[in-house]
């Protein structure tokens, strides 16, 4: 069976919801991959919320984002994903477009600093009150690696939980069933039309 790219139908889920001058986040920066193609949605009058605990992420994607797209809109952490409630402006909560999530550690970096499942799950409750009403979530998450069985685990059944009436969830597997394959998970925030 082919591989399919779970990144690029992860852009592709956030070009169906992100238009020119919106606000998203990007939970997990890394080395700012995700960040620039968000750049590259919103423009330059857009905002992106970029997290990460690792300084040498925060530096990798500054310097990404100044080669291959515009600074203007870029407004970086260095913190916990974690902390976005309290670190997105009061005015943006409920408008986020998208919000990206890129789990396990940074490629390049420390294997031992990796994400886990309770910071991971607090961020994702909180990222579903900030999106918008049309918003949209992408988590690719990887359970090859140390810990990273149990934070996929624990998405899934989380998005299990989630009520259907306000958000419909994906689930996608980037090869056949395998325990160890990546997983994504889209999920996008739906408006009751009765």
């Amino acid at each position: 069976m082919q591989r399919i790219s779970l990144l690029n139908i992860a852009h592709n889920a956030i070009k169906e919801r992100v238009q020119l001058n919106d606000v998203v986040i990007d939970a997990t920066i890394g080395n700012g991959h995700d960040t620039l193609f968000l750049t590259q949605q919103v423009g330059p009058l857009g905002l992106v919320f970029g997290f990460d605990i690792q300084q040498a992420a925060i530096e990798s994607t500054i310097e990404r984002i100044k080669i291959h797209s515009h600074l203007d809109c870029l407004r970086l952490f260095h913190t916990s994903h974690e902390n976005m409630a309290e670190k997105i402006p009061q005015q943006f909560h409920g408008k986020i477009s998208a919000i990206m999530f890129n789990l396990g550690y940074l490629p390049g970096g420390d294997k031992s600093m990796i994400t886990a499942s309770h910071s991971t799950l607090n961020t994702l409750n909180t990222a579903c009150s900030l999106i918008s009403d049309k918003g949209i979530i992408t988590v690719l998450a990887y359970p090859g690696h140390k810990g990273g069985d149990i934070e996929t685990r624990d998405i899934k059944t989380w998005c299990q939980q989630l009520n259907k009436d306000k958000f419909q969830v994906n689930i996608i597997a980037s090869a056949v069933a395998n325990e160890t394959a990546p997983m994504l998970f889209v999920i996008r925030k739906q408006t009751n039309t009765n």
